[in-house]
């Protein structure tokens, strides 16, 4: 909105929509990762809460016997009917609408009305009540969204038996994930009757389960589920940053976008930016350059129709724009990945000679000086080097294990010690306030009552009344005290849990830095000592503390969160279960003081737990699970993968300078190379004639030696190797730099280069670089400064 918008006369038409938005009802949905996520239970949560408050609540559709808490709620009967062998049921809106409640509670918003019933669908019930000014908690399953029940049908083999319009969840006014892992649904479906689990069969086509698992088909169902709600989230922070004036990517989602002319190589940038992609879970966009003013000749018009149907069948979306001068490209690539939030642009190596560039202009090194905020990745052709051109293909399964092969003395104790090794749970959130602590203490409450014996390790209630209510029977490990600069000081006592052996200990905020003079610096690392003794460990994180999402962090929200977690701690979890609430929910537990003391509210709502900001930390919370969910995919069934396999072996190799970038660099690497499943080699080059800027002045300088230790730190616990080299002189740093990558068969490179304003004296060793390492990828890491 331009700021003189504010003082113009609002026109009737806009004054009219805006009273009938205030008389329309609210619009809650309640989306579940699939059948048995507990839904109901949540409703009648909601419903129960929203009592407390005063409001005027009413049940719409039956509930189970067996949800004997829903007892507690008025009730307007349902209207009953049955379609074959199906007992459904329908709103009596009429009736609903003449006791006018201030919520009506739906459960299973896709279902269908009565072939007689007024309205078609119970979706169009929801409406017409919101449309009088009642407003509508509901729940879903996400595969019910049309957008995810044809992935649903062909990869987990699940056909709902009712769909909703990819809209309906865009509409809403709050939508909330209820996550539940895989085991989590199958434990509970263990419970549940025979009919229940045949009813549930029958949605699955015939013979599916033969090619996947259960536990595989419910982590499918989780992960479109996770991912569906991280891309609507998405597009609440792009509509936020444009209210708010702001430009360029946000940094939280990745936007590919592939330069793909008409020529040979066209199809191979299109392929290798749908891997990138897929790996990347980020959006894929093409864009083609054509010449107005000349007509595409007989072979560039074969490409263009070849082109055309490779990017129907993938999916993306593609735009060519008119250019009548090459010298002009960079330029305009630049600003239409500015305009349109590109994170990456995928194109390929130049061909061109020094004169080449000299004569007609250079697409790479205009962007190498133009490009701010989006990197830059050039494909290799390696069809001339290795013979090979680089497509998806699915991956070979692995032999079986033998049935009738003795294992080894090595074998036989290295299962005894993954047998031994405790359960870990980690529920993460995306950021204080979400109810993680809330919900540990539910489920160890729940697991206590189930004969577990569970103890409370260590808890932060943080003053919270609501939290602490929830200890319930839960028994305490008194804390160790430890004196520090006159103070004492309280952690978790490790060595008290160990002496009383508990089967599940419940330990809150894993990224807590112990005090000095603690076993262990982390308290993660107690908890690795816990897991290893064999006890089970229930924890809390929240998105901001993982190690290599700390840049993507500081980035959305201009915080440095100086305590994290090792990716590799997320990866021991045997579960990763996702609290998802929405940001105007956190701003209000902000404002009604459940999370901070009064007196901090007003500085934390302007600054962390602004809306931007709440936004892009639960779109990367919703896609870190998401992704956690395909790396247990990927080991459990390849075929089942929904970001696709990749087919050769990958070598990522890191060339960093001893400044204050290395650290994003080292992330960025890992990140790749975790979803990659490659190697991560990170290597120092310095160059010895540094700009006087620098802060770092010579390899043997106490900041250096400093620099050295924490990059190498960061390294080995993302699990990559680091080594230093000796300084070379600028003008041989890209010979240098290519040569050592080719020492460690490295397939692709990452570089970074600085602000555009201060590239300019990197910019000879840049080209250099682009002219001799034409054989790998490259990607090229610019400096995203917050904006």
């Amino acid at each position: 909105m331009k700021e003189g918008d504010a003082y113009r006369r609002r026109s009737p038409e806009v004054l009219l929509k805006l009273i009938e938005e205030m008389r329309r009802g609210r619009l809650c949905i309640l989306v579940a990762v699939a059948s048995g996520a507990g839904k109901t239970t949540q409703l009648i949560h909601e419903g129960e809460l929203k009592v407390k408050e005063g409001l005027d609540v009413i049940w719409g559709t039956s509930v189970p016997e067996q949800e004997a808490a829903a007892a507690s709620i008025e009730a307007v009967a349902a209207i009953r009917w049955a379609r074959g062998n199906l007992q459904l049921e329908d709103l009596d809106v009429a009736r609903l609408c003449e006791r006018a409640p201030d919520i009506v509670l739906v459960d299973g918003l896709a279902q269908p009305n009565r072939p007689e019933a007024e309205r078609p669908r119970r979706l169009d019930d929801v409406r017409f009540l919101l449309q009088h000014g009642i407003s509508v908690i509901a729940t879903m399953n996400a595969y019910e969204d049309e957008r995810v029940s044809e992935q649903a049908r062909r990869i987990a083999g699940v056909d709902p038996k009712w769909t909703l319009p990819a809209e309906v969840l865009q509409a809403a006014d709050e939508v909330r994930l209820l996550d539940v892992t895989a085991e989590t649904l199958m434990e509970r479906r263990q419970v549940h009757s025979q009919q229940e689990r045949i009813a549930f069969a029958a949605t699955n086509k015939k013979g599916h389960s033969k090619r996947v698992s259960e536990r595989s088909r419910l982590s499918i169902l989780r992960e479109l589920a996770l991912r569906t709600i991280a891309n609507d989230v998405n597009g609440s922070l792009e509509q936020h940053r444009h209210e708010l004036g702001l430009e360029g990517p946000s940094g939280v989602t990745e936007r590919i976008l592939v330069l793909a002319q008409y020529g040979w190589n066209g199809s191979i940038h299109v392929r290798r930016g749908e891997q990138v992609a897929k790996r990347l879970n980020g959006e894929l966009f093409i864009l083609s350059f054509v010449d107005p003013d000349v007509p595409l000749t007989q072979l560039q018009l074969t490409f263009q129709r070849s082109l055309k149907k490779l990017v129907q069948k993938i999916g993306a979306s593609w735009e060519e724009v008119p250019l009548s001068s090459r010298r002009r490209m960079a330029g305009l690539l630049s600003q239409y990945a500015w305009t349109h939030s590109m994170t990456r642009i995928v194109l390929g190596h130049s061909r061109q000679s020094r004169w080449q560039e000299w004569l007609h202009g250079s697409l790479v090194n205009g962007l190498l000086r133009m490009v701010e905020h989006t990197d830059l990745f050039f494909v290799a052709d390696r069809s001339e080097r290795e013979g090979e051109r680089v497509f998806p293909v699915k991956t070979e399964q692995r032999l079986p294990v033998q049935a009738f092969k003795r294992w080894t003395a090595g074998e036989i104790a290295e299962r005894a010690d993954g047998l031994r090794r405790g359960h870990f749970k980690i529920i993460i959130g995306a950021a204080p306030g979400v109810g993680k602590t809330y919900k540990m203490l539910q489920e160890g409450n729940r697991l206590l009552e189930q004969g577990v014996d569970v103890v409370i390790g260590l808890l932060e209630t943080h003053g919270r009344r609501e939290t602490a209510a929830q200890v319930g029977a839960l028994p305490w490990i008194e804390r160790q005290k430890i004196k520090y600069q006159g103070y004492l000081l309280e952690e978790m006592n490790v060595a008290e849990i160990l002496a009383r052996k508990p089967e599940l200990v419940l330990v809150d905020e894993l990224a807590h830095t112990n005090v000095p003079g603690s076993v262990h610096t982390k308290r993660y690392e107690d908890v690795i000592q816990l897991l290893e003794a064999g006890i089970s460990v229930m924890s809390t994180v929240n998105v901001q503390h993982i190690e290599s999402l700390n840049d993507a962090v500081e980035h959305l929200t201009g915080v440095r969160v100086r305590e994290t977690v090792p990716d590799g701690v997320l990866r021991l979890a045997d579960e990763m279960e996702l609290i998802d609430v929405t940001p105007s929910t956190i701003q209000k537990r902000m404002q009604d003081g459940l999370i901070y003391a009064k007196d901090k509210v007003d500085q934390a709502l302007n600054h962390f737990f602004r809306i931007p900001n709440l936004i892009g930390l639960r779109e990367l919370a919703l896609r870190e699970v998401a992704d956690d969910v395909d790396e247990r995919l990927e080991s459990w069934e390849r075929r089942a993968l929904l970001r696709g396999p990749w087919r050769r072996k990958e070598v990522i190799f890191v060339c960093v300078e001893p400044d204050e970038r290395a650290e994003r660099l080292v992330r960025h690497g890992f990140r790749i190379a975790h979803r990659l499943k490659a190697e991560l080699h990170v290597v120092c080059l310095p160059v010895s004639n540094l700009l006087p800027s620098s802060r770092v002045k010579n390899t043997t300088s106490q900041p250096f030696l400093k620099w050295s230790e924490q990059t190498e730190a960061l390294t080995v616990r993302l699990g990559g190797t680091f080594c230093i080299q000796a300084s070379v002189r600028r003008r041989h740093w890209a010979q240098e730099a290519v040569r050592l990558a080719d020492e460690h068969k490295a397939s692709q490179m990452i570089v970074g280069v600085p602000a555009r304003r201060m590239r300019k004296s990197y910019m000879g060793r840049m080209r250099m670089l682009m002219r001799i390492a034409r054989h790998m990828d490259v990607l090229v890491v610019t400096d995203n400064e917050r904006v």
